[in-house]
C-alpha cells in the first residue's frame, strides 16, 4: 500500500499557511480598530479644544465631517476583513478536517502491517517450534 505521509506533509504545509494567514487577516483588524480608537480620540480632542475655544473655528465642521468618513471607511474595512477572517476560518476547518482524513488512514494502515508483521512473525515462530516439537519426536521415537 501507499504511504500517505507526502500527502500529510503537503495537507499540514497548506493548513500552516491558511493559519498564517488568518493570523496576518487578525493582525490587520486589530491595526484598524486601532486606528478607529486613535480617530475617534482625536475626533473628541478636537471638539474639547474647539468648545473651549473662545470663538468656534469654521474648518472645524469641514475637518469633523471628512473624520467621521474616514471613520466610516474603516468600520467598513473592519467588517470586510471580519467577513474574510470568517471565510479564512471556514477554510482552516475544511483543511484541518482534511489533514485528520489522511493522518487516521496513515494511522490504520501502519495498524492493519504492524498487525501483518507480527502475524508473520507468530507464524514463524510456530513453524520453528512445531519443527523443533517434530525432531524431539523422532529423536524420542528412534532411541
Amino acid at each position: 500500500m501507499k504511504d500517505l505521509k507526502g500527502l500529510i506533509r503537503l495537507n499540514r504545509w497548506q493548513l500552516d499557511e491558511k493559519r498564517r494567514a488568518l493570523a496576518e487577516l487578525q493582525t490587520l483588524a486589530d491595526r484598524l480598530n486601532g486606528e478607529i480608537e486613535r480617530l475617534d480620540a482625536e475626533i473628541e480632542r478636537e471638539k474639547a479644544s474647539v468648545a473651549a475655544a473662545a470663538d468656534p473655528v469654521a474648518g472645524f465642521a469641514v475637518w469633523l465631517n471628512a473624520a467621521r468618513g474616514r471613520r466610516e471607511r474603516l468600520v467598513q474595512s473592519v467588517s470586510q476583513v471580519e467577513a474574510q477572517i470568517a471565510a479564512a476560518r471556514d477554510q482552516i476547518a475544511e483543511a484541518f478536517q482534511e489533514l485528520k482524513k489522511y493522518e487516521l488512514a496513515q494511522e490504520d494502515r501502519d495498524r492493519r502491517a504492524l498487525l501483518r508483521h507480527r502475524r508473520r512473525e507468530t507464524a514463524a515462530f510456530d513453524e520453528i517450534a512445531l519443527n523443533g516439537f517434530r525432531r524431539r519426536q523422532a529423536a524420542e521415537a528412534g532411541e
